[in-house]
């Protein structure tokens, strides 16, 4: 961590409402005056498209299963070498990886990356959205199991070789719906953005769930804060094609990892609707998630950014 250069991290799975999240803190940014450099996790995989369907495919000849999840298309190190040089010096290497929404910003076609270049000299933070921002790779080598394959065991160790990218996270805010939304919001996603079957993504869900037990689900326990969001209509069969449950069908749980350090009583008083499950367990309506976003992250940011001046 570092007071002189914060790096912010909201972190979460794809389609699990990371970029809701980003959108709230971009206008915190412009309302308090912060130039915030913006880095995503897409910019951190090991391939392009064309290149990791080709990788995905050879693995699957020779009878592995791979995952956008793990270290074998993301390179855990190179986030945490961006990550640790901000925390030094204010500047890192970043790229991204162009779509269809931001394609007329850069000369490079879909799929592809941009070129690394240097991230502005005069940012006030750093911040981070993706599935990564709080990854802690020694997580896999501690749970993995004895009956595992050798040779997929040491795979698995080179490509994370005890990266610990959580270290330099002066904020991390998790972003974990249920399971079942989860599943619900991946299908709905995955459907939409790349014109999958929702037999196609179950599939996917399936292969990739010991990646995603081993490197997705151990951010949250170190998360600062964590929001998830509970579906309270019917969703005991996510891949019964459904549609997902809007805000007002929903309730957030915000989670502190240490409660003392917040001011819960403000949170409860300014958010309509909101209770206390447990000591560290805030209850709000699905619709007062922005609001919510606003009030608790706001003055933590201020604090952040003034710590540096």
């Amino acid at each position: 961590m570092s007071e002189q250069y914060p790096i912010i991290a909201v972190t979460g799975a794809s389609g699990a409402g990371t970029t809701v999240v980003q959108q709230a803190f971009k206008e915190i940014f412009f309302r308090q005056k912060i130039n915030a450099a913006f880095i995503q996790g897409d910019g951190f995989l090991r391939y392009n498209d064309v290149e990791s369907e080709k990788h995905i495919s050879r693995s699957l000849a020779d009878g592995r299963h791979i995952s956008c999840y793990g270290p074998d298309l993301n390179d855990f190190s190179k986030l945490q070498d961006c990550f640790s040089r901000y925390s030094k010096t204010g500047r890192c290497d970043m790229r991204f990886k162009v779509t269809e929404e931001n394609q007329h910003l850069y000369n490079a076609s879909v799929g592809e990356f941009t070129e690394w270049q240097q991230s502005p000299a005069d940012a006030d933070c750093l911040f981070y959205e993706g599935m990564h921002g709080g990854v802690v790779a020694e997580t896999w080598t501690r749970r993995k199991s004895e009956n595992t394959d050798a040779v997929i065991r040491d795979r698995r160790s080179a490509n994370t070789n005890g990266v610990n990218a959580a270290q330099y996270v002066d904020l991390l805010i998790g972003v974990a719906p249920a399971i079942n939304l989860e599943w619900i919001q991946r299908i709905n996603h995955d459907r939409r953005n790349h014109n999958q079957s929702a037999e196609q993504v179950t599939v996917n869900i399936l292969e990739q769930l010991q990646d995603y037990i081993h490197f997705i689900v151990p951010q949250f326990s170190i998360a600062d804060i964590n929001f998830q969001r509970m579906p309270v209509v019917d969703t005991s069969n996510p891949f019964d094609l459904q549609p997902v449950p809007t805000e007002k069908e929903s309730i957030v749980v915000v989670s502190f990892k240490d409660p003392s350090k917040y001011d819960v009583d403000n949170y409860l008083n300014r958010i309509d609707g909101s209770f206390l499950s447990r000591r560290r367990s805030l209850v709000i309506p699905g619709g007062q998630m922005q609001h919510a976003l606003d009030i608790i992250c706001a003055p933590l940011i201020e604090a952040l950014i003034n710590s540096n001046k």
